[in-house]
């Protein structure tokens, strides 16, 4: 039997089943890069070249600069001697630069211009969200104030207290000389041309 035992082990290895399961990445371990056909960029670098090169696209310096290479371009293909010109009277080759320059040009000004709608619209959202805030700010001072409109209504005031004095004065006079007219319990009930709002 012995035997028997030492054939079985050396035809099944340590840990059978999981030799057996077909091997995938473990997840304790990061995954090693993948190869890529395509040059990888930083999408944010490139997006900043493209800005600078749009900003100075739409400046005069640009438009300046372009006048005079194309200027020195044709004097030079017209009036230097034979050998020396490179581009002869159509100026294919100067249309080719042109085009292949406005070809590069306006993907990169387009790019910028969906970069700064990006920053665009996250400053209209931090607006709105800015203007909510202040809305709701607002509303509860509006509260606040009516809150304490309505308390101060109740509240007496200076004039209301005043006149409520002299009302008693009066009474306490009158009563001094014997010439009450009208047994009053309370002075404010007399009505003298006050407006309610005085109380």
């Amino acid at each position: 039997m012995a035997p028997e035992r030492e054939s079985l082990r050396d035809r099944t290895p340590a840990g059978a089943t999981a030799a057996s399961r077909p091997r995938t990445a473990r997840l304790d371990q990061p995954l090693s890069p993948r190869r890529r056909l395509l040059p990888e960029y930083d999408p944010e670098a490139f997006g900043r070249l493209s800005e600078r090169i749009a900003r100075f696209l739409g400046t005069g310096r640009f438009i300046v600069w372009m006048t005079v290479v194309i200027i020195l371009w044709v004097v030079w293909n017209i009036f230097a001697p034979h050998d020396l010109r490179f581009d002869e009277y159509p100026f294919i080759f100067l249309t080719l630069m042109l085009s292949l320059q406005a070809s590069y040009a306006a993907p990169l000004i387009l790019l910028a211009q969906n970069r700064q709608d990006d920053r665009d619209r996250v400053n209209l959202e931090q607006d709105r969200k800015q203007n909510e805030r202040s809305i709701a700010d607002t509303e509860y001072l509006t509260r606040e104030i009516a809150a304490l409109r309505i308390g101060l209504g109740e509240v007496a005031t200076r004039d209301w207290i005043r006149s409520e004095l002299q009302d008693v004065v009066k009474e306490m006079e009158e009563r001094q000389n014997g010439h009450r007219r009208d047994p009053v319990v309370f002075p404010a009930e007399r009505s003298r041309g006050r407006d309610a709002d005085d109380r």
